[in-house]
């Protein structure tokens, strides 16, 4: 009888792993154009919540000012479309790039502060940033703008996807849309997991444990909060710009509203797992749930946000991922490192000592 191999518990999540992209990725060819507009949000607020997870669960950066690089990200691509004649998706990566550049300063004055008073102060020069925009008179000033009619349907790659799926321009944009939040979401996963293992990965997280101890062994606690806070301000600018592509309009306050770019991002890491990678994940997704079953509900829907939000932090400090990883001892992507074996000595070895 021939003997039956398995995978092996590494092999077997990555085979699910592909499978799913796989899925999704076909999701704008097999699925209502409904269900592609549905998961750009749960991706988009995915690609939000691991950059804040990097900040705040393994860099112990707690910034209340994400929105600022959303916003940042979405004006700038506006003006790259309506001031400089670009294509929308020049104008993502001119947003990201701005919300880096924006990092700069904040940086430099937030990271003068420590604990509560920092996340206050990056709230601070995020409210600034928003005030700034409304003076953006070639932008709409306080009320915001629109993109001009049919920018997105002459948006690059928007004919080719309509060509391959038989759809029309609108769906082919939120097509084109979906495919750069699956690709956004699953390099910011494996970046994450790559960095996070690497040995700067290994000296942020020992900063977040105890910068002194961390100091003393050698590692420079401001170079790498620094080069995670430009990066993960380059991520959600990107993402901030992308979600507004297909939104179409902007202005400062939707561009830089503290409730969705910022809040629900931290609920949705806190209650998933904060410093867990799976952690962002699975709290997107309660969370996208949790917003279908009680759209219709109005405040009753925030009151149950907040009161989950409170068990979780009263019985599951580690989040819904890691009380059950605690549990199962499951865990697709591993952080811990493990020391080098100890060489062993062999008899004929001993003999010679």
């Amino acid at each position: 009888m021939a003997n039956l191999s398995f995978p092996s518990p590494r092999v077997l999540p990555a085979l699910i792993g592909l499978l799913a992209l796989a899925a999704l990725m076909a999701v704008p060819a097999i699925a209502p154009r409904a269900v592609t507009q549905d998961l750009f949000g749960i991706l988009t607020l995915l690609v939000l919540a691991m950059n804040w997870n990097m900040l705040a669960g393994f860099a112990g950066l707690v910034s209340v000012g994400q929105q600022a690089f959303v916003g940042i990200g979405a004006y700038v691509m506006f003006a790259a479309v309506i001031l400089w004649g670009l294509d929308p998706l020049v104008g993502v990566l001119l947003g990201g790039l701005a919300a880096m550049a924006f990092a700069v300063p904040m940086a430099f004055f937030a990271f003068r502060l420590n604990g509560a008073y920092f996340a206050i102060g990056t709230w601070v020069v995020a409210d600034i940033a928003r005030l700034l925009a409304g003076q953006w008179k070639a932008l709409g000033g306080g009320t915001g703008t629109s993109l001009p009619k049919g920018t997105t349907k002459d948006m690059f790659g928007v004919p080719l996807a309509k060509d391959l799926l038989h759809v029309s321009s609108a769906a082919a944009a939120d097509a084109v849309t979906y495919w750069l939040a699956l690709a956004l979401a699953l390099v910011m996963l494996v970046a994450s997991y790559r960095f996070l293992r690497s040995r700067s990965g290994l000296g942020m997280q020992a900063i977040r444990d105890n910068e002194q101890a961390a100091r003393s062994v050698g590692v420079d606690p401001l170079r790498l909060k620094a080069l995670v806070f430009l990066l993960t301000a380059f991520g959600t600018g990107l993402c901030g710009a992308l979600i507004f592509i297909q939104i179409t309009r902007v202005t400062p306050d939707a561009a830089f509203s503290v409730q969705d770019w910022t809040a629900f991002v931290i609920f949705v890491v806190v209650i998933g797992g904060i410093g867990t990678l799976p952690g962002p994940i699975v709290g997107v997704i309660v969370f996208y749930l949790l917003q279908r079953l009680l759209a219709d509900y109005g405040t009753v829907y925030l009151i149950v946000l907040g009161a989950l939000g409170i068990v979780v932090m009263l019985f599951a400090r580690s989040g819904l991922w890691g009380r059950f990883s605690a549990l199962t001892g499951i865990d697709p992507f591993p952080l811990s490192h493990r020391p080098p074996a100890p060489l062993r000595v062999t008899a004929s070895k001993a003999s010679l000592i």
